[in-house]
Parts: structure tokens; C-alpha cells; sequence
């Protein structure tokens, strides 16, 4: 099986120049430093407690991302809004779009524009980059579900990207801690504030997916998967396997939110694989169009399917009554198969 490293290759490849860039950005923008009269150095506000965005910036990166969005979509091309989206839903996206454009050369013949309404912006200030905010906001597809979608900004002068999509229930994102001046509070991935901290919950709840230990409370992301699973481990002439691996380096890193009650909301990525193996004599059940133009080699006794998801976590303060983790949503998205 692949790990991080390998996984995370392809991202490399398809943003590496663009990265480097970003990285020369940063560099360039840390030497130019000011002594105040304290004598303390003042990196052009990256070590100040600033908003990650303002309001207007924040409506500006939405409507930038859904109109890069809607071309892609339309011309099943990724090249169309490879700028606007990174991480977890880069990759998602990206693998979307490649086997939508295998099935359907010429474009999206399905083509409906998203639409967001209603969106609600929560903007927490912190110091350094990446800068980042939540945008909680009504889409024309999903349903009657919300599309809760962070935004992350690398850098100075880098554009807005969106890293996370989940798509929740409407009135099930919580309230957060806010301040008089409107802004929310983000928390380090080491905090120890809460039941598991942001940096922990790709490692525990991957391990969960496995064990069924840890400290998460019983759902459709957690108990219910896990049984859904041992249901379609074993069935006549088909056995399958599940792997299951934390994904939180780089751009792929947690972000969190302090909610009113004291915990957290956290956006984490897990990385997953699905073996199906066929008996002798029998077959690996045919895979629809978008799996089959995302596979390699041939398909004969097994078929290995690799999944990326973006996830999204309620972690209460340590020491809070019941303090189990909540998994709210996940998004899995299909990023590569093999066949043997």
C-alpha cells in the first residue's frame, strides 16, 4: 500500500512549481523586517494576532473558487481551478475531474452551475500562515444540505484555495467563540485543551476504523461504518479488505475552530484503501465508468481502490461530561485504483 509520501506525490507534481513559488514568497517576505522601539522584530505582521481575512476578502474567495469551480466542472478540466483549490479537496477534485474527462472528452454533458446562498463566514484571527476561514453556505446541490468549506491562504499575495469540503445537516454546525470584535479564535493542532487535539484525530480515527477503540462517540461515521463493513467484509466468492491512514502533513493539516461551549470544530483529512478479492472461479464485481477510468493494470481476482476524505470533528474540552469526539461529516472522494 501507498503511504502519505506516495499519495501526496501527485499534488507535488501538478502544484510544484507553484509551491515553490510560494514558499520563495514567504522566504522573500521574511527578510524584510522592522525593529520597533522595544527592540522586538516585527515580521510584517506574520507574528501578530491578526484576522485571517477581512469580510469582503472572504466573499471575494467564494465567488473566486465557485466560478473556477463551475468551469472545471463544465469542461471536466482541473487546470480550470487547480489555483483555487488545494489539499484534501485538490486531490479529490482533481480525480473528479480526470475521470470525469475520460468518460466525456468534450466536457460535462450533466453540467448544472453550483450555486452558494446564504453564506456565513467565520474568520479567525491568528498569527503566521497559513491563514484560513469557514464559510458555511446553502448550495444548490447536496440536497438540503449546508456546504461547510474552509479556506486556506498560503502566503502573501497567494491566492485563497479552498482545502476542505464537507457537506452537513442544516443547524448541526455549533455556535463558536467569538470576540467582542467579531472574530473567532483558531486553535494550535497541539492544543491540550481539548478531549483529542486537531493534530491527533487523523492518527485516532483511522486507528478507530480499525480497532474500534478510542474516544469517539457512536454514528454513521463511526460505529455504523465500522459495522457496515464487517457486514460486506465476507460475501460469497468476495472478500474485503479495508486500510485505513492518517493524512495530516502539509497541506493537508488540521484546522480548528474553538466552538461557544469550549471545544473544538476540526477539519481533518484520512486517507483510505478498499481491496475486494475475488474467489477462484469467481469475479470481481465490474466497476462503474468513473472507477474504471481511474484504474490501472487489469482487473482480474482483486481490484484496490484508493480514497482520500475530508472530515469534519466536534472535539469537547478535556474534562467535559461524556468527552467523546463527534465525527459530524466526511467526504470521501476516489483518487486512484489497481487492478490484479
Amino acid at each position: 500500500m501507498t503511504r502519505e509520501r506516495s499519495l501526496t506525490s501527485g499534488v507535488r507534481k501538478r502544484r510544484g512549481l507553484r509551491r515553490r513559488d510560494r514558499y520563495a514568497l514567504v522566504a522573500a517576505s521574511l527578510t524584510a523586517v522592522s525593529l520597533t522601539a522595544s527592540g522586538c522584530v516585527v515580521v510584517h505582521g506574520e507574528l501578530e494576532m491578526l484576522p485571517s481575512a477581512t469580510q469582503g476578502e472572504a466573499v471575494k474567495a467564494v465567488e473566486q473558487f465557485t466560478a473556477a469551480y463551475n468551469k472545471a466542472d463544465a469542461a471536466y478540466d482541473s487546470s480550470l481551478d487547480a489555483e483555487r483549490t488545494a489539499g484534501a479537496l485538490g486531490i479529490i477534485d482533481a480525480a473528479r475531474l480526470k475521470a470525469g474527462h475520460v468518460n466525456n472528452p468534450t466536457g460535462n454533458p450533466d453540467h448544472t452551475p453550483l450555486v452558494l446562498s446564504d453564506v456565513k463566514y467565520t474568520i479567525p484571527e491568528k498569527t503566521g500562515w497559513p491563514r484560513w476561514f469557514v464559510a458555511d453556505a446553502k448550495g444548490n446541490k447536496g440536497g438540503n444540505a449546508r456546504w461547510l468549506l474552509a479556506f486556506t491562504r498560503e502566503g502573501r499575495g497567494q491566492p485563497w484555495q479552498a482545502t476542505y469540503l464537507t457537506l452537513v445537516a442544516p443547524g448541526s454546525v455549533p455556535a463558536f467563540e467569538k470576540g467582542e470584535d467579531g472574530w473567532a479564535e483558531a486553535l494550535p493542532a497541539d492544543t491540550a485543551e481539548l478531549a483529542l487535539a486537531p493534530g491527533d484525530l487523523s492518527k485516532d480515527y483511522t486507528a478507530y476504523l480499525q480497532s474500534g477503540r478510542g474516544a469517539f462517540a457512536n454514528g454513521p461515521y463511526t460505529s455504523a461504518l465500522r459495522a457496515s463493513r464487517a457486514k460486506n467484509a465476507v460475501k460469497p466468492g468476495l472478500a474485503t479488505q479495508y486500510v485505513d491512514q492518517p493524512l495530516s502533513a502539509g497541506e493537508y493539516a488540521p484546522l480548528a475552530l474553538r466552538t461557544a461551549d469550549g471545544g473544538a470544530l476540526v477539519f481533518f483529512t484520512t486517507h483510505h484503501y478498499m481491496k475486494q478479492t475475488a474467489a477462484a472461479g469467481a469475479s470481481v464485481p465490474t466497476p462503474n465508468a468513473n472507477v474504471r477510468a481511474l484504474t490501472t493494470g487489469d482487473i482480474q481476482q482483486s481490484l484496490t481502490m484508493e480514497f482520500v476524505s475530508t472530515d469534519v470533528a466536534l472535539s469537547p474540552a478535556k474534562g467535559s461530561k461524556g468527552g467523546k469526539v463527534s465525527v459530524l461529516s466526511r467526504l470521501e472522494g476516489l483518487t486512484g485504483a489497481k487492478g490484479e
